[in-house]
């Protein structure tokens, strides 16, 4: 067994980073569909751990960044959200919105399905659906213990947790070639070369150079600390109401407060730059961990006829992206960059959600309302509408508690 501490977990998430870049840069085929850095360094990391269990060697990674990471960039989420910004995307926000809506109805309904015609427990399917899915290992860790628990479901943790972890992966992988696919049907001028040249916003490309100094270097850490701060505090004060949320939802409400209330009064305002490059940094670091700590003898250990499941929902999400989210988004280059995020967290999560966006603008050039809609759709609305698709499910007949 070896045991990698904080900083030697620090040491391998940045050299998972760099072997990444290496590989996208290098490998034509992950470069040609849109494979995220970390991505692709994480997994072959991932396989290579996979590869020396079986000469029983081990290798475990101190984790204990991974949550502080995930909640800052959706601190720095929060703090690029203005409320300006959002007015304007306001109706593609909704139709968006909508779409992400269908697939948890698609999702749960083709788990249920394909269950029941292999002879599992309905519940199961509901598991392999939007709860581990959309939802991730955090909402599928909470509503296991409820199936089990309530519904008497065997080894719902085992499965949740294996689940997600299945949808991470393609949820990665899947985005980018997606997007290559759509973005082939579409003509834009300069979506390929930038007609005029500008300053990049947000999260759009990562790689570009931002000007910062040391000093609004710290002012953006500090408003990110108090964003971790207060929302940890309101997490706490939520915790058993009817109101409670996930706790990178009360981090990234903060974090909108923060901004346009201090812009609102006058105080300050964000430096958009500074926070890019530290939720750019946050971002490719939880990845990096996410990924390489990836347990795949899980997914080895999965039954074959929720493999199958789980296999179905993958081409679904494809199919889904493909002929729903990008036409009804507009069917242009936008929407192919929405179709690529909605992958992400409509089979992992919303960092992977970013990630594949940023493989694709990249290469092909910035979607400023892909970044607009996705970061505030996939952090905070479909959190609260998959509690709701979960539970207007579990009504159904067929499942009765024990």
């Amino acid at each position: 067994m070896i045991q990698l501490d904080f900083y030697g977990t620090l040491v391998a998430a940045s050299l998972v980073l760099l072997l990444g870049r290496g590989l996208v840069t290098r490998v034509g085929f992950l470069r040609a569909y849109n494979i995220p850095e970390p991505v692709a360094g994480g997994l072959v990391v991932a396989l290579v751990l996979l590869a020396l269990r079986s000469f029983d060697v081990q290798v475990r990674f101190d984790t204990s960044l991974q949550t502080p990471l995930m909640l800052a960039f959706f601190a720095t989420i929060g703090l690029s959200a203005d409320f300006a910004s959002l007015k304007k995307g306001g109706r593609v926000v909704g139709i968006f919105i909508l779409a992400v809506t269908g697939l948890l109805l698609v999702q749960n309904a083709m788990g249920i399905g394909l269950a029941s015609l292999l002879g599992l427990d309905p519940l199961m399917g509901l598991l392999t659906g939007s709860v581990t899915l959309a939802g991730g290992h955090g909402t599928g860790a909470a509503w296991s213990a409820t199936f089990s628990e309530k519904y008497g479901l065997a080894s719902a943790s085992e499965l949740a947790m294996a689940s997600a972890t299945f949808g991470l992966v393609l949820g990665g992988l899947i985005g980018g070639p997606v997007a290559r696919l759509l973005i082939k049907r579409v003509q834009v001028p300069g979506c390929v070369e930038q007609a005029k040249p500008r300053a990049p916003k947000g999260f759009e490309q990562p790689n570009k150079e931002r000007s910062i100094t040391p000093f609004s270097f710290i002012e953006t850490l500090a408003l990110i600390a108090v964003s971790l701060l207060a929302g940890n505090l309101l997490n706490g004060l939520l915790l058993g109401s009817a109101f409670e949320l996930p706790t990178f939802v009360c981090v990234l409400f903060v974090g909108v407060v923060l901004r346009n209330g201090l812009s609102a009064l006058g105080l300050y305002q964000v430096f958009e730059r500074e926070v890019s490059v530290l939720g750019n940094v946050s971002l490719s670091l939880f990845l990096a961990i996410a990924l390489m700590s990836l347990k795949l003898w899980d997914l080895a250990s999965l039954a074959l006829p929720i493999f199958i499941i789980l296999a179905v929902q993958t081409v679904v999400m494809a199919l889904f992206a493909i002929f729903v989210t990008f036409r009804i988004m507009g069917s242009n280059y936008d929407a192919a960059v929405l179709a690529a995020g909605h992958c992400g967290f409509g089979l992992g999560a919303t960092p992977t959600a970013i990630a594949n966006m940023q493989a694709v603008t990249q290469r092909y050039g910035p979607s400023q309302i892909a970044f607009l809609v996705v970061p505030m759709v996939g952090a905070f609305f479909i959190d609260i509408i998959n509690v709701i698709v979960i539970k207007l499910f579990l009504a159904l007949p067929f499942f009765v508690a024990v």
